[in-house]
């Protein structure tokens, strides 16, 4: 995943993935750059999605 493509845009991700996944938090969608891996296992947990489904997901928002 560029980390660049998801530093710049993150906050218009964070607020489309709140629209199409309601249940998802603050806390689940925070980003630190560097912590893509955490980020995304945070994501394959709470929406019960494969690694692969996840970055999928959101290089597509």
């Amino acid at each position: 995943m560029d980390t660049l493509q998801i530093k710049g845009k993150w906050n218009e991700i964070k607020g489309r993935l709140k629209q199409q996944y309601a249940d998802l938090t603050d806390d689940d969608l925070l980003y630190e750059e560097g912590e893509e891996d955490r980020l995304i296992g945070k994501l394959q947990q709470k929406l019960g999605k494969s690694r692969d489904e996840v970055i999928k997901m959101l290089r597509s928002v």
